[in-house]
Formats: structure tokens, sequence, C-alpha cells
């Protein structure tokens, strides 16, 4: 069954002087915008205990229009510095639910730019997009076609760290979904592989950082010597930059390779909920562990799966998959991690993180076999104890009762 998903199809465009220019006033202007909106909500509310929505915001951006201070804001397109506010009234919505951290003020600082054009501020027409206040269309290289009849309903336009100018754009796409297949398997992430899959196949880690290490501290050591504010120093900083980019381009491709490997050659993929944050506050890990980058790899799933009808199950992190015996179901109390193979009291030898995978995917083919929720529940049990204690027993249970059914 086909799907409809509203896609963004990112390239990127090489802009003439003029362009870069008229963009750079627009990149400033939705950042002075967003931070003068910011400081009025923060003072309205710590003052006065007043909380300032989207429409008075919009209203005293037309206010500071007709200032002659901030006149100039007049000269850039309106549209992004709407949009601008649109994004901080979202700020404040997923704070208020505590989706997020309170917002924070755009630094100048910051390399990387980006303002939102909707449909009223561009021009679509035979492939050709041109932005307003701009007489001509945006030097484009299309890597990759959009949909048959697509219409971008919104243009982002960004500039990197490293001087890289690109443009997101965001149109409705129907995907397909994929072939069915009895196919499952279970992730277990790692550092020196990067997944261990239940099939027991080692994905190696490409550890895109370290190879550029070298490299990168290179130009950091040159960073450093040069004085602040200097041209020299904004050149030697996009050569650090262009060195940063180079390993995320890198490792977003890996992973996209991988993500789309996985999701079409399964049909439920089960994977462990880390932590990820907690486990950077490991300082003799935490670089590798960003280097690989296991979040992004969930997020890959998440959405590849939704989109092509796949079922995703994700196994709580109290889980003991590396400690449970797949054979026999007895727990070990100590497994440090560097024992990567270990022997049963029922005389099974284990790969350590092979059979934690297999124990992932048991864990989840159980929440679906026997409806046995993986996932602690929040509140106390009867017992006194916090149920997220009691969860390796209830998933090891699950499992059992999966191994009984076959």
């Amino acid at each position: 069954m086909a799907r409809q998903v509203r896609r963004a199809f990112k390239y990127r465009f090489y802009p003439t002087e003029k362009q870069a220019a008229e963009l750079s006033r627009t990149f400033g202007c939705v950042r002075l915008v967003y931070n003068r909106a910011l400081e009025e909500r923060t003072r309205a509310w710590r003052r006065e205990r007043r909380r300032i929505s989207y429409t008075q915001s919009s209203a005293a951006l037309t206010r500071w229009k007709q200032t002659p201070e901030l006149a100039f804001l007049a000269e850039v397109s309106c549209v992004p510095l709407q949009q601008a506010l649109r994004h901080l009234q979202a700020a404040f919505s997923n704070f208020l639910a505590k989706r997020a951290a309170y917002p924070r003020f755009k630094s100048r600082k910051r390399s990387r730019c980006s303002a939102e054009y909707t449909r009223s501020a561009f021009t679509w027409r035979d492939g050709r997009l041109t932005l307003a206040k701009m007489a001509e269309p945006l030097d484009v290289r299309w890597s990759r076609r959009l949909p048959e009849g697509a219409e971008p309903s919104t243009v982002t336009v960004s500039r990197d760290s490293a001087g890289r100018w690109f443009v997101s754009l965001l149109c409705q796409d129907t995907i397909a979904a994929a072939p069915a297949t009895n196919a499952v398997v279970g992730l277990d992430a790692g550092i020196t592989s990067l997944v261990v899959l239940s099939t027991g196949e080692k994905v190696a880690n490409p550890r895109h950082e370290r190879r550029d290490r070298a490299r990168l501290a290179r130009a950091q050591r040159e960073l450093s010597r040069k004085a602040p504010g200097s041209a020299n120093r904004d050149k030697t900083r996009r050569r650090a930059a262009r060195v940063h980019a180079r390993i995320a381009d890198r490792r977003r491709d890996f992973l996209h390779k991988l993500s789309t490997r996985l999701v079409r050659e399964n049909q439920t993929v089960v994977i462990e909920d880390l932590t990820v944050g907690h486990m950077l506050k490991n300082r003799k890990l935490a670089r590798a562990i960003s280097d690989a980058a296991w979040r992004e790899l969930r997020s890959m799933l998440e959405y590849k799966c939704a989109w092509y009808g796949r079922d995703l199950v994700v196994v709580d992190r109290w889980f003991p998959s590396s400690k449970l015996c797949g054979t026999c179901g007895a727990v070990r109390e100590r497994l440090p991690l560097d024992v990567r193979e270990w022997t049963c009291g029922c005389g099974a030898v284990h790969d350590r993180d092979v059979n934690a995978a297999r124990n992932i995917l048991a864990a989840g083919l159980a929440v679906t076999a026997c409806g046995d929720g993986v996932r602690p529940q929040r509140d106390t049990s009867r017992t006194g104890r916090s149920s997220a204690k009691q969860e390796p027993q209830r998933a090891t249970a699950g499992i059992l009762c999966l191994q009984a059914e076959e």
C-alpha cells in the first residue's frame, strides 16, 4: 500500500554574489527577529508573569519595521521573518510540553544559518526556483529528481559552517510499501562492530572521525594560532569546518545505506532503547559513542520503517541482553565489557554481541506473540519494588513463552 508523506529533498546550490549578499542579509534579520522576540517573551514572563503569543509577536514585528533603527527589516522578504516567529512559537510549545529545553538565543558566531520561505515567497516554474527579492533563479545542482508533478510547499535555504549553500524543498511524495517478507532481525549496537545482527553478521564500525582525526587536529591547531577576528582566522575556521563536514557526510551516507538495507530485507527490526545522552558522560567512551551515531541510526530506522510498512520494536534499556543466556534463560550477575565470549552453566558458549542481538530479537518477538511488554511501567508495583527493576524478569518470561510456543 502506498503512503503519502511530506518529504524534504536537499540540494546544493551556488549563489551569485548578489544572491549571497541578499541571503546573508536575510539570515541576519531572521536571527535578530528571533532573538528580539525571545527576549521580549522572557522579560514579559519574568517581570509580569505574562505570556506573549505568536500574534502579539507578529504585531511587534510590524512596529519594529516602523522604527528608524530597525527599518532595514523591511528590505528583506517578510516571510522568513514570520517563519522565525512561528519557529519560536513551536520551540515554546515544545518547552511547555516538556519535550525540549527552554529556547536559546541564536548566536552570531554560529556559522550555520537558515531561512524558510513559504509558497508566497518563491516561484517554482519549469524546474527553476526563484526566491523573493531575487531576479534570477538559483543555480541548483539537481543531484536527484523530484517526485513526478511535485510542487514544493516550503523552501529552506541554509549555509553550513563550511560555507556550503543548500536548499531543501518540502514536497508531497508517494512511497510504495516494500514487498512483504518473513525475515526478522535484532540489532545490538556496539563500538568495535557498529551493529551486530541476530543472524550472526557483524557490521564493522567505519570510525569516520578516527580516520580524519590527524587532519582535524592539524586544522584546529592552525585555528588556535590565528588572531581572533582576523580574516586568516575565518579562513582557517572554514578549513576546519570542511573536515568536520567531510566526517559528517561520510557517516550519514553510511548510516543511510545500512538502515535502508535493514528495512528492505526485514519485516520486523528490533533494537534497544539506548540512553546515548547518559552514555556520553563516560569520558573514555564518549568520543567513540559520538562517532558511532547510534541515535541517528535509530531515527533513520524509525521513519524508514514507517515509510515502507515495516515494524520497528524497541526493547527496554533495562533488558539484560548481554547477560542473558539465550539457551537456558539464566542471567549472569556480572559481565564486564572486556569479556567478549562467555560460557553459561548449561554449557552453551556465547559470543557476547551475537547472543545479545538474538536475545533482543526474542524479546521483541515476545511483545507481539505474548503481549508481554518490555518497557518499564513507571508506577510502583504491588511488591513495593520499582517495575523498571523487575523488567528483565518480565522480558525473560516473554522469551520463554515464545520458546514454548515454538
